[in-house]
């Protein structure tokens, strides 16, 4: 037997000649492995000698990999055996083209494809107390073989540390999937991975990463959930292979508060970032106090258009496929492919406080340009007026190169409020006071939440906001805030407006003072007024320091005496469901006493039962009321009655017709049914049986 010899020794025996028979010239060069979880392969290239010893079993399989991805053949694992501790004590690494091809009486007239035929090469390893042996070499091999061929067997396919980050950040873009893989190919050319590669690749990263319990927990939730409330929709999008990739429920609650708030939402990806460890996204309405609501969950395992796709058609469906009118969302351009694609007609627009938060990162040493860019924004009253003050702000700091202020202008129709205020947006990321919309898990979740965790604190965060609701309605009741004026239309809000919306109305009106209108122009019974309004704006001084500087803008509105219809060019109706100042001061001068009742909004009002306060909370620890348990019984019913009556056209009508006849009678009219008499008849027998043992007849 030969003595062992250690790497160093057999290298110095082993600078020889590439074999003859090779396919393609073999040069002895250093190697590598660019893979991040594995360590430094031997860096200069061998040949398998009996007597080489490895430290580990993975050192020689890599070692052995790496002969073969230089010489042109794949590799596979043959013979393994195992002592009586089940320790690994020898195994055979061959070429890929050992062993016998098989054909079966099946496949005879059309066979399948075989790589195999018995070659002879192949090498041995047996355990060395703790290092592996090199026992036999077989080098020959009785096929051809090709080094820049390789690339395409199966074993020495890998994805590198930098096509990983190419292809996530491309699939991010939301680039197809055949322009993702072409991207690396015409960089690099001969990569050492597939289309195939990728495509498991991506799949991969696009499962949600589950921590300990996690699953688990998420299982149990839906379970409890579905117990408590039928209603409870959940939806979760598995891979082929099985792997969770996305996930999306919401409650009963949550559905019915969309039917009266479905105008509006935002769609919040707050927890997607880097700094959270749940990747969770919301869906969040305004509700009659101008309070977030819940509108459902979703659980992301990446942020593609296809993910996003598929997040808002289970939100669509859930919904009862009614989408919104408007929805607000980051700038992120998979997004906004994906709305574009399942809400065509929605009005789609850019958080803008989002937006200005990221000037100190885009903008870096241009800080001084934010109060700047901040009136340029918000104080634009026009669409003509807010261009022209852009380009005068970007020919001052000379911008003009800047791509992210450029890209900003090209899609000013989905952010800046001049170019979005004809749309109602329900107080939602309109102004500077009322930017910034929280994340409706603030205060439940933290970066370092686990999924477990925030299943945990999901309920009490639900139950908090509904409590907070709830003392909203009551407080809205039972108190009343004095009105400030004499004016009868402030009554009229007072008497049907919500406190924190009335008090958005009295701001209006305290603005009324500011306001001073003049009559411009009639045409028959509309009237042009201009109303002069006296502001402040925060601006740069001479001295670079930001200053409060007293303005006068001016306003046009219009008012059409005939139909009391009256418009402003603040648009602050529009998109906020507010009468603005400058209208107050208008209606004052025409000695308007009522306003019609389109500008008091349904939305608002507090005088409205809405259906989702029926719903009974699964996460509501509180005594239900006979009304809710009333009404439970009887959408439990209604539900059965539903499910039964489509069956058939028969059925339907059937149910229509007992229907439409209970609702035209009177309850004192309505006529018992065959159950009720039964049940009648039942309960006045039972009570003509005696029960004092004294009365009843002797035997």
């Amino acid at each position: 037997m030969e003595p062992d010899l250690t790497l160093d020794e057999v290298a110095e025996q082993n600078r020889s000649a590439p074999d003859a028979e090779d396919e393609d010239a073999f040069v002895v060069e250093e190697i590598g492995d660019s893979s991040d979880d594995r360590q430094a392969e031997p860096t200069v290239m061998l040949e398998p000698k009996k007597g080489m010893m490895f430290s580990s079993e993975d050192d020689a399989v890599r070692f052995y990999k790496a002969y073969a991805r230089k010489k042109g053949f794949g590799v596979i694992r043959r013979t393994t055996r195992h002592g009586e501790d089940k320790m690994l004590t020898y195994f055979t690494l061959a070429c890929n083209r050992q062993g016998k091809a098989q054909y079966s009486a099946k496949n005879s007239f059309k066979p399948n494809p075989s790589t195999r035929m018995q070659c002879p090469a192949k090498s041995n390893f047996s355990r060395r107390g703790e290092n592996f042996c090199i026992t036999t070499v077989t080098l020959e091999h009785n096929h051809p073989i090709s080094p820049s061929k390789a690339r395409f067997l199966r074993c020495h396919k890998k994805v590198d540390l930098h096509s990983k980050r190419r292809l996530e950040l491309n699939d991010q873009a939301g680039a197809c999937m055949n322009k993702n893989f072409g991207s690396p190919v015409m960089e690099a050319g001969n990569l050492e991975f597939g289309e195939k590669e990728y495509t498991n690749y991506l799949q991969e990263k696009r499962s949600l990463k589950l921590g300990a319990g996690d699953a688990h927990a998420l299982y149990q939730y839906f379970l409890h959930m579905q117990s408590k409330d039928p209603a409870f929709f959940h939806v979760m999008d598995v891979a082929e292979d099985g792997r969770l990739r996305n996930v999306f429920w919401a409650d009963a609650r949550s559905r019915a508060a969309y039917e009266s708030y479905w105008d509006v939402i935002t769609f919040d990806t707050t927890y997607l970032t880097n700094k959270y460890t749940i990747p969770l996204a919301t869906f969040v309405g305004v509700n009659h106090h101008g309070e977030s609501v819940l509108l459902g969950c979703g659980l992301l395992s990446n942020e593609d258009t296809e993910t996003f796709v598929w997040l808002f058609k289970s939100w669509l469906c859930c919904m009862s496929c009614k989408p919104p009118n408007a929805i607000i969302t980051d700038q992120c351009k998979p997004m906004q492919n994906a709305i574009e694609e399942v809400f065509p007609q929605a009005r789609h627009r850019w958080c803008t406080c989002h937006i200005m938060k990221k000037i100190p990162e885009k903008l870096n040493g241009y800080e001084k340009i934010k109060s700047t860019l901040s009136n340029v924004v918000y104080d634009s009253l026009t669409k003509h007026g807010f261009d022209k003050t852009w380009v005068e702000m970007i020919n001052k700091y000379d911008l003009q190169d800047n791509e992210w202020l450029a890209e900003l202008y090209d899609n000013k129709n989905r952010w800046v409020p001049a170019y979005v205020k004809d749309t109602f947006w329900a107080g939602m990321s309109s102004t500077k006071r009322s930017e910034s919309v929280n994340a409706f898990f603030d205060g439940y979740v933290n970066a370092r939440t686990t999924l477990k965790q925030f299943v945990e604190q999901y309920e009490n965060a639900l139950r908090d906001k509904v409590e907070k609701e709830n003392k909203a309605d009551s407080k809205s009741f039972q108190q009343q805030i004095p009105c400030i004026t004499h004016y009868d239309f402030e009554r009229q809000f007072q008497a049907a407006y919500t406190t924190a919306k009335f008090k958005e109305f009295q701001d209006q009106l305290r603005g009324k003072i500011y306001c001073y209108p003049t009559h411009l122009n009639r045409e028959g019974s509309i009237f042009t007024f201009g109303v002069r309004e006296d502001s402040k704006i925060f601006c740069e001084g001479e001295d670079g320091k930001g200053k409060e500087k007293r303005v006068i803008l001016e306003f046009i509105v219009l008012f059409n005496q005939g139909e009391c219809d009256v418009q402003c060019m603040c648009r602050l109706f529009e998109f906020r469901g507010i009468l603005c100042s400058h209208i107050i001061s208008v209606l004052a001068l025409m000695e308007i006493t009522d306003v019609p009742s389109r500008y008091i909004l349904q939305r608002w009002r507090k005088d409205i039962k809405r259906k989702h306060t029926f719903i009974r909370c699964s996460y509501d620890d509180m005594i239900d009321t006979q009304v809710v348990q009333r009404y439970d019984n009887l959408c439990k019913r209604s539900r059965e009655l539903a499910e039964n009556g489509a069956e058939s056209d028969a059925l339907h009508d059937l149910v229509m017709d007992g229907l439409n006849e209970l609702q035209s009678r009177p309850p004192s009219k309505r006529k018992e049914s065959k159950v009720d008499q039964v049940v009648k008849k039942l309960r006045a027998k039972k009570q003509q049986v005696p029960t004092n043992t004294n009365e009843m007849p002797s035997q």
